[in-house]
């Protein structure tokens, strides 16, 4: 079976533009008149835009974990198709949806069905993009989840994908279609704070929530007949299977060493506590300040670096160019418990476990992780405070999965789609380039290439295993 390259560069300066969201006979007008992206041979896949009364036709890539809540949030339409690779997990999730035709790989999946509407995509991270540009290619919608891609160059890979085929797209980032961070960029927009330099973002993964810091256990151990390991290694490196840490680092590093769950430490496959989380609380800036690439991210103090993981703890810096009428600004993010000084005028006990503070030359704000609860400080002072109307577009029901859906069915493009989350996922997961680096990085994103660090561009970009390339 073979399994279609790329057919385009990477040479975009600037954001990619919105994605379009006019009604589904335009873009078949459009495709009738001939309108393909300039130098990509082959014939576009047409996508498949229903009417509002018709139900989509959605295949799920994952069905365990997140990718359970997703196929729940889609459940509305005709779920038709199910992959994974572990078959308990496919097997539950048959029983909720026992009509769904059944599938190890999504590659085979995507060759043999050839109807379906729209793709969800819910995995560890490695296989975000392999699994959503050949649905993508095919001209079907997706939704992934977060982070979006595993590296900095697929997260542009799948932008520009998308814009191409024109299909309908959302990253799983759910804080995006809420009403906090609509709020949040509203107050910031009215000048609640004044002008924005400085914002702290904060987590406390990983620490305790899955290994980091650590070295591959030694040794071996056979696979149990559920899971097919060599598709759940798939573009990565292959690596022999162990089911369970050794019992004296247990209580230190969890009990699995990859599946289900545990796979988020190890960069073969996860993104650790940036993709995790930053892909929500870095989105609240993102937002309200309109955040495009930084000039550079650092890496200003880690515990011990290994090879194959990231530290247990770290902190970056990312530091951002002027944007229009906004001034450079600089973004602290802190993982595993780290968190910036309690602000003098905060009146709580002690700041949340996850957040965001925005420091303006008038004042600053804090919210919960997903821009919940924006409030000044002191809060008290919010008693007085007059929240300004509103001047976003609000998503039904908060729900990004019904976002997506919409756009599908014709509809507006979803918030969180690709021209929106790939750029961002960009710079999110540089911080990572700058984690296994330990040095400064000069960002061109024009380029998408480390100016100052030749040997970031590795890292950059990755490499697969035959037959699952991007």
């Amino acid at each position: 079976m073979a399994h279609k390259k790329a057919s385009f560069n990477v040479v975009r300066t600037e954001h990619p533009t919105p994605q379009i969201n006019r009604r589904h006979f335009i873009y078949t007008s459009a495709l009738a008149a001939g309108t393909l992206a300039a130098g990509v041979p082959g014939c576009m896949a047409r996508p498949n835009y229903k009417s509002p009364n018709e139900k989509l036709d959605i295949a799920g890539v994952g069905t365990n974990g997140r990718a359970a809540s997703d196929l729940e949030g889609v459940s509305g339409e005709n779920i038709v198709a199910l992959c994974d690779v572990d078959s308990n997990s496919l097997a539950n999730a048959l029983k909720k949806y026992p009509g769904a035709r059944t599938y190890s790989d999504y590659r085979v999946m995507l060759d043999k069905e050839k109807t379906i509407d729209a793709v969800t995509v819910a995995t560890p991270d490695h296989h975000h993009a392999p699994a959503a540009i050949r649905a993508i290619r095919a001209g079907k919608h997706v939704y992934v989840e977060k982070p979006l891609t595993h590296t900095v160059w697929e997260a542009r890979q799948l932008t520009l994908a998308a814009r191409h085929y024109r299909v309908a797209t959302q990253m799983g980032n759910q804080g995006h279609s809420g009403e906090g961070i609509r709020e949040l960029c509203e107050m910031i927009w009215a000048g609640a704070i004044g002008q924005v330099r400085e914002v702290h973002c904060w987590t406390d993964r990983a620490k305790g929530w899955w290994a980091q810091g650590a070295v591959r256990p030694a040794g071996s151990e056979p696979v149990p007949s559920y899971l097919d390991w060599d598709k759940w290694i798939g573009p990565a490196p292959m690596r022999p299977y162990l089911h369970e840490w050794p019992k004296e680092l247990q209580t230190s590093f969890g009990k699995n060493v990859y599946h289900p769950s545990d796979w988020r430490g190890w960069w073969d496959f996860g993104c650790g506590a940036l993709g995790d989380m930053a892909c929500h609380i870095m989105d609240c800036p993102q937002m309200a300040l309109k955040l495009g690439p930084p000039d550079t991210v650092e890496m200003t103090s880690s515990s011990e670096r290994v090879p194959e993981m990231p530290p247990v703890e770290s902190i970056l810096r990312y530091e951002f160019p002027a944007r229009g009428d906004l001034p450079p600004c600089s973004l602290m993010w802190y993982d595993s418990g780290q968190k910036p000084a309690k602000p003098a005028e905060m009146e709580a006990e002690k700041l949340d476990s996850n957040g965001i503070l925005f420091i303006g030359d008038k004042g600053k704000i804090i919210t919960g992780v997903y821009g919940e609860k924006p409030h000044l400080l002191p809060e008290s002072s919010m008693a007085d405070y007059k929240r300004p109307p509103h001047t976003i577009p609000r998503v039904p029901g908060d729900s990004p999965h019904q976002d997506w859906i919409r756009a599908c069915k014709g509809g507006p493009a979803a918030c969180s789609n690709f021209d929106i989350s790939g750029p961002f996922t960009e710079w999110v997961l540089l911080g990572n380039v700058a984690i296994r680096l330990g040095k400064k990085l000069q960002w061109d994103s024009k380029h998408l290439r480390v100016t100052n660090v030749p040997e970031a561009e590795a890292v950059i970009k990755g490499s697969y295993r035959e037959g699952w390339e991007v």
